[in-house]
């Protein structure tokens, strides 16, 4: 793929197969704009044809992951516009979460700090979360005169954590702790903020030693399979494993077996 000017309106750095993003505005604690939210959805939906990035790891900078739509730059232009461009508004926050879902590459959310409203999205439509035991998640829409199902979060929330506690967080707006979503399955791990960033590197590392092409494949049943049934979901996962199953990784794994050896895999 060729190489893609470095973005205007989030930090982005790439090394061994990974990519490392935070949001930019640390003074404010990385808010979301109009244009970082269309920046990060045109990035993540480029990502599926990106062979030199194999997992995306989603940081904080400065202490904080993101406090959500900046307050000037969104919040205060949202109240004069119309019927029709609210609705493209909403659309196109939505479009993000539709293309983190669809990048066919894991996303490791790091989170420390403050996280909420739409940066609580973010981190939910992760593969995978790691926080601090600072960080504070808060999905503080009704707090802000509006609904709790905002980006997908009536339909995404209550698959990682469960219906109750989702409706919980979404009615009320409460915080989050890291004790909390660390119990209730929101977090993977809790781990110290100076170590933040290498434990989530440490995972994507770990994630990008495997079989890449299995690993989106993995992303893709993940996220297809919320609407099928046992039977549909079935059928598909025999169809995807037939093709992991065409992989030159899938021989590598069996030629390393037989030779009492770790598999090195190369995404193919």
């Amino acid at each position: 793929m060729p190489t893609s000017p470095p973005p205007k309106h989030f930090n982005l750095s790439v090394s061994n197969g990974i990519a490392e993003i935070s949001l930019t505005g640390a003074d404010r604690k990385n808010p979301l704009t109009f244009d970082s939210y269309a920046e990060l959805r045109d990035w993540f939906r480029d990502l599926v044809y990106n062979d030199d990035i194999n997992a995306v790891v989603f940081g904080s900078n400065g202490g904080n992951f993101c406090s959500g739509g900046d307050v000037h730059d969104i919040i205060g232009p949202l109240v004069q516009m119309s019927m029709k461009e609210l609705l493209n508004f909403t659309r196109m926050t939505g479009d993000l979460v539709k293309a983190m879902v669809n990048c066919g590459k894991p996303v490791i959310a790091a989170i420390d700090g403050v996280c909420v409203g739409a940066g609580a999205i973010i981190a939910m439509a992760s593969d995978l979360r790691i926080a601090t035991p600072e960080a504070k998640t808060a999905f503080l829409f009704t707090r802000v005169g509006l609904a709790g199902c905002d980006m997908g979060a009536c339909a995404i929330l209550p698959r990682i954590i469960g219906q109750g506690r989702a409706a919980d967080l979404l009615y009320t707006g409460r915080s989050m702790s890291a004790k909390e979503g660390a119990d209730w399955g929101f977090f993977t791990s809790i781990a110290p903020a100076g170590g933040l960033q290498e434990a989530a590197m440490a995972l994507a590392n770990r994630i990008t030693s495997g079989p890449n092409f299995g690993h989106m494949m993995t992303k893709t049943m993940l996220s297809q399979e919320w609407s099928m049934s046992i039977e549909q979901a079935i059928e598909a996962e025999a169809q995807a494993q037939a093709l992991c199953m065409q992989t030159g990784d899938f021989e590598r794994a069996y030629q390393a077996f037989v030779a009492k050896q770790k598999p090195k895999f190369e995404g193919n």
